[in-house]
């Protein structure tokens, strides 16, 4: 008689009582309102930030007067520390915590973060920011990982299950911004922030009213031979490095405050971009030709690195929604409805919306695609990813020429920009995760999913530096450059997509 493994205790005890969320183990409705408050917090944060800080100081609703090449350089060092942040926070839960704590604290310090911005001092909102940055890594990519645990046996209820917990992260991603925005913009922007915070407090109640329901996912579990002695020096490492890094980034922070350290928060955001970059290659560049790999290991990571590429590419892009576009929105964007004015904020919940909708139509498209031996290839979806966002910037570009403060156009623009982009979304990002477990050689693995998500980290980065040519550049040229780039990319990836198929091997 076969014993069971670890992993299917973990999943047999998460189905308490015989309880179930849809079919599926109660765990899993624990986990979807936990990432539904998170995601609530982060997303209605994040459609105000921008536009916070591009505010002037003396408005009546007052902002912090940042110029767009500040305010966007800021906006793109946040959102890559959120994506890297998410590798140590990752190793922290599976060397020292376990995800269950992890998850728990870093919402904890996500509160703390939109709490510290819901009052107003310069001071305390780069401390907020930097405290959801941390949070964030510590929860993001932990609380994913327990919802595989749920499911030992894999296959496709697995799958499913995954499918709603996604749901669960674009509802999320649609109130945020709706109801974020309609205080922050409407009447406070500190009480925007405070809703944020307020979100995960009650993510975090949630969490732990459903905790019993997880049975033993997410718990820390030793690796065979480590004793107490091995964690708490692992752990004094780690904790020595961390006060350290911390010490570092204060420091930098007062000489670049203080104005000791004569760099803008855009050379430093273009020096970190570059460097990170490097560093990527140099990588690469030594588990290609030192890492012992065979012929077709070696062409296989040729293809990851190219998928990485035309990720960061995309992301670029696509993430100017939080920037250029929301600047957009409140600048020229006609948003009155009779008397009432819709907060420029609210429409970034387009895309989510369009996901829900949209998700499940593409996973049936790809599945009746297969049937028919008609299914795009991998190269090819990323390649039809990129010519959809630029589709879509090419769309906002010709609005764009038409756009003044004094004759704003319909949001109709936006609408059809974000529908475009979420089909470029669909067509890429489903893909990008599994392509990579496919690709990577054996042990390389959790390092390949660590440069996917530097890849993200990166586009991130950029769309925050692309979007601060607005203050050089006018809408319709920022576009419609963006457009010419973002396709040019595409229809290379589509031209190249045989030979990167032919490197696979026989990964579909």
């Amino acid at each position: 008689m076969h014993s069971k493994p670890e992993g299917m205790a973990a999943g047999a005890s998460a189905l308490v009582n015989g309880k179930s969320f849809f079919g599926h183990p109660r765990g899993l409705a624990t986990l979807f309102f936990t990432e539904l408050w998170e995601r609530f917090s982060y997303y209605g944060m994040r459609a105000l930030l921008v536009l916070f800080m591009t505010t002037a100081a003396t408005a009546a609703n007052p902002g912090l007067g940042f110029d767009v090449g500040t305010a966007t350089a800021v906006y793109g060092l946040y959102t890559f520390f959120v994506y890297v942040l998410s590798l140590p926070g990752g190793w922290l839960a599976d060397k020292l915590w376990g995800q269950r704590r992890a998850v728990f604290i870093g919402g904890i310090i996500i509160a703390m973060g939109h709490f510290s911005m819901a009052i107003p001092l310069n001071e305390t909102f780069f401390l907020g920011l930097a405290l959801i940055v941390i949070g964030t890594g510590l929860l993001k990519p932990n609380v994913s990982t327990m919802v595989g645990e749920l499911y030992p046996e894999g296959g496709a209820r697995r799958d499913a299950g995954f499918s709603i917990f996604y749901m669960g992260i674009n509802i999320g991603a649609v109130l945020g911004p709706t109801l974020c925005g309609l205080l922050g913009e409407g009447y406070n922007w500190h009480l925007g922030f405070s809703l944020a915070g307020i979100g995960m407090v009650a993510g975090l109640i949630s969490y732990k009213l459903g905790e019993k329901y997880l049975g033993e996912a997410g718990l820390f579990r030793p690796a065979p031979g480590e004793d107490e002695a091995v964690l708490a020096q692992r752990a004094r490492r780690f904790y020595t490095g961390a006060g350290i890094a911390a010490a570092v980034v204060v420091f930098c922070g007062y000489l670049l405050a203080t104005g000791r350290f004569p760099l803008s928060l855009e050379a430093l955001a273009q020096s970190l971009g570059v460097a990170v970059v490097i560093i990527t290659l140099l990588f690469f560049a030594y588990i290609f030709f030192f890492g012992g790999h065979t012929a077709l290991e070696k062409r296989r990571l040729i293809v990851i690195l190219w998928l990485v590429i035309l990720a960061g590419l995309f992301w670029s892009g696509f993430e100017q929604a939080g920037s250029s576009l929301n600047l957009f929105a409140r600048d020229l964007t006609d948003r009155r409805f009779g008397d009432w004015e819709l907060p420029a904020s609210m429409l970034q919940n387009i895309n989510p919306l369009f996901i829900i909708i949209f998700a499940p139509v593409f996973g049936w498209l790809w599945t009746w695609l297969a049937r028919r031996n008609a299914n795009p290839s991998i190269p090819v979806k990323f390649a039809l990813g990129l010519l959809g966002l630029a589709a879509g910037f090419f769309v906002l570009s010709w609005g764009a020429a038409h756009a003044t403060p004094e004759n704003p156009v319909s949001p109709a623009w936006l609408v059809v920009t974000y529908f475009l982009h979420t089909v470029g979304e669909l067509c890429l990002s489903p893909v990008g995760l599994s392509s990579i477990t496919k690709l990577a050689p054996r042990g390389r693995v959790g390092q390949m999913m660590g440069v996917w998500f530097i890849a993200a980290a990166l586009g991130n980065l950029f769309a925050g530096l692309v979007a601060g040519q607005l203050e050089t550049l006018m809408p319709a040229e920022l576009f419609r450059s963006v457009a010419m780039f973002t396709g040019a990319a595409g229809l290379i990836a589509l031209l190249l997509s045989p030979a990167v198929r032919r490197l696979m091997g026989h990964v579909d």
